[in-house]
């Protein structure tokens, strides 16, 4: 089991203690891609209500996962319709191309 370990990072000139088993930079990446979309958001919205700023930037990193989770499966669909494909050629295809170049 991992230990468990605390990483402090800044989030909007916040300074955060985080408890974790993940890896300290993996945490720190994270925080930092957080930082980054809330920079985003306060821009966007024109706000310094931090709450307003991390609902938006919620909202955003929300989008990206949909986003991610649509391209994956759009991935997987275009695979298994290539499986497919190459499946129904070989059965509406059952004389190899070998034995038609003998004929």
């Amino acid at each position: 089991m991992s230990q468990t370990r605390v990483v402090h990072v800044d989030i909007q000139g916040q300074r955060y203690a985080i408890r974790s088993a993940l890896d300290p930079k993996y945490v720190a990446d994270i925080a930092a891609y957080v930082d980054s979309r809330m920079d985003l958001a306060s821009r966007e919205i024109a706000s310094t209500d931090v709450a307003r700023v991390a609902v938006v930037a919620a909202l955003n990193i929300a989008d990206d996962l949909f986003r991610a989770r649509q391209e994956s499966a759009d991935g997987r669909v275009q695979a298994r319709a290539v499986e497919i494909e190459r499946i129904i050629d070989a059965v509406l295809d059952p004389v190899p191309n070998t034995a038609r170049a003998a004929r």
